[in-house]
């Protein structure tokens, strides 16, 4: 028996070697930009639904939220300039002081506030429009307070600053002050040894060190004489600086109220805000789902899982309502699927024409096209027999049988034999079944097969139950998948059990399939012997085509 889980390689003219590839080869499709745009087209509603309810959600914010208020305080400064530093730089590092921690805490204990310097200092801005200008904006719940706020700010902000410069003078000034002493020391040192040496005997090794000591003596005095200089000159020049720093820095404009924001124009914001927001949400949860989600879309994916080609792929399928008859089945894409299954149906010369369609994930969408195409048979005057096995018989159900047994239906004009077996017979016999002492199909059911030219049987398949009683009902399966609802092993299992049963499964349909999806489900494996089963190959109109092995080439020779 032909095991579909192995490709097999031709070692000599009767003798093959079996190798599992198809696990390996059995994952999803590449990721790329493709794929998102497919993913986010399908998902269109549920980000969409997320971007209003993020308009929602921002109108409201918007409405609940305080008016906030402004008031806006310009300063002209005369900033401190460091050599070789660039134009512009000074104002920006008088802009960073005043949006400092320093300056923020300051304002914020003169306004007596109880907030952190965090909070408060996101409560404001500063600009700076030119090199001498600049604007401190300061939101707050009233008018009275933003105004409050800004002159705080302002007054704090020229205070800091002011502090800052007489800081950096006194700091030069000690500095200074520091190498004037040091000089000093230096020349009263020098002095000290000059009238020592001098005391001494006169000789001439005492007359050459008096006269070096007399030179380093009025070095060291015009050393002190020029630092003294430089430190007045420091001196008398900081103070014209620093006083230009300080004195010419002034409130330019007292703090005042900004004209209040448009509540439309507020109403607009927040509802933009909130629709970037929502829809950024909702694309990004349908992108990271995609991405983590293990649920195979494409033909090509669903097809290494399966074991088998996808012949056949139809878009989102619209279900019927109608329960009482097969009204469920008439959409074009449902009479596509059947017109497949139609094709599918291999011939028998022992037994009926048969097929089982195996859902693998969703039963409705099979259960229609089922009864489709048992409609559409009936009609030409083919006996059918529809046997669903199928919790709940939704096929049975579609054409108004749902007890269990065999019954007689008449629906469209025509007569339909279905079967449904005992809910109680977890493996229910097929009339396909060879008999055997204990295994025997019910006497009705063989009966109404051995009476029929169709039989189409509907069956789920679990793994903890096995496939192998599916043989009772049919030589040969089509497995139906719906995109993105089935994981690869849960394909695979199906297949597996099919094959397991002692079935070929002909081809796989792909339900709800994307319509970027360019894949082929095309497999080079030897199961994909394009046709139901060598030989014979059902025809709906009564005839038969015979399909040669030369046209299988997939096909092994000692398969006949």
């Amino acid at each position: 028996m032909y095991d579909g889980d192995h490709l097999f390689e031709l070692l000599g003219t009767d003798e093959y070697t079996y190798v599992d590839d198809r696990a390996a080869d059995r994952g999803t499709g590449v990721t790329n930009l493709a794929f998102i745009k497919a993913t986010l087209r399908r998902r269109r509603r549920f980000w969409v639904t997320f971007a209003i309810v993020g308009i929602a959600a921002g109108l409201a914010i918007s409405m609940k939220a305080h008016p906030v208020y402004q008031a806006s305080t310009s300063l002209l400064l005369t900033p401190q300039a460091t050599p070789g530093e660039a134009s512009g730089t000074p104002i920006l590092n008088e802009q960073s002081i005043a949006e400092s921690r320093a300056v923020a805490g300051m304002a914020l204990a003169k306004l007596g506030l109880r907030e952190s310097v965090s909070t408060f200092q996101a409560t404001y801005t500063v600009t700076a429009p030119t090199d001498r200008v600049l604007v401190i904006t300061a939101n707050a719940p009233s008018t009275s307070e933003a105004v409050s706020r800004a002159n705080a700010l302002a007054t704090e902000f020229m205070q800091f600053r002011t502090n800052l410069v007489q800081a950096a003078q006194n700091l030069e000034a000690k500095s200074l002050q520091q190498q004037i002493s040091q000089a000093q020391q230096q020349v009263k040192s020098i002095t000290a040894q000059v009238s020592q040496v001098a005391a001494e005997p006169t000789s001439t090794t005492q007359q050459a060190e008096l006269k070096n000591l007399q030179t380093q003596d009025n070095q060291a005095i015009g050393t002190l004489t020029a630092v003294q200089a430089a430190s007045n000159a420091n001196k008398a020049s900081s103070q014209i600086t620093s006083f230009g720093i300080v004195h010419d820095s002034v409130v330019l404009d007292p703090a005042g109220p900004l004209p209040p924001h448009s509540r439309l124009k507020r109403l607009i914001e927040y509802a933009f805000i909130g629709f970037i927001a929502g829809l950024v949400l909702g694309m990004g949860i349908v992108i990271v789902g995609a991405l983590v989600s293990d649920k195979l879309r494409q033909r090509d994916d669903v097809a290494r899982a399966l074991g088998a080609p996808v012949r056949l792929s139809v878009g989102a399928v619209q279900r019927g309502r109608g329960r009482g008859g097969p009204a469920a089945a008439e959409s074009m894409s449902f009479k596509r699927v059947a017109a497949y299954l139609d094709t599918a149906v291999p011939s028998s010369p022992h037994a009926p024409a048969n097929l089982a369609v195996v859902p693998v994930d969703d039963v409705q969408v099979p259960a229609a096209c089922l009864v489709s195409l048992a409609v559409s048979c009936a009609q030409r005057g083919l006996r059918v027999v529809v046997a669903d096995l199928c919790d709940g018989a939704p096929a049975a159900r579609l054409l108004g049988a749902s007890d269990p047994g065999v019954q007689r239906v008449s629906t469209q004009g025509t007569d339909l034999t279905v079967i449904v077996p005992d809910p109680a017979d977890v493996v229910p016999v097929g009339p396909l079944q060879p008999s055997t002492g204990r295994i025997r199909a019910a006497e009705p059911v063989i009966a109404a097969s051995a009476s029929a030219d169709l039989l189409l049987t509907l069956a789920a398949l679990d793994p903890s139950v096995g496939g192998e009683h599916l043989a009772g009902w049919a030589h040969s399966a089509v497995a139906m998948v719906t995109a993105g609802e089935s994981t690869a092993a849960r394909i695979n299992a199906v297949g597996e059990m099919i094959r397991l049963a002692g079935m070929s499964v002909i081809s796989g349909v792909l339900v709800g399939a994307d319509k970027t999806d360019e894949s082929l489900g095309v497999l080079s494996t030897p199961e994909d012997d394009g046709s139901a089963a060598a030989g014979d190959r059902w025809s709906s109109n009564g005839q038969a085509s015979f399909v040669t092995a030369d046209e299988n080439p997939g096909r092994r020779p000692s398969d006949g």
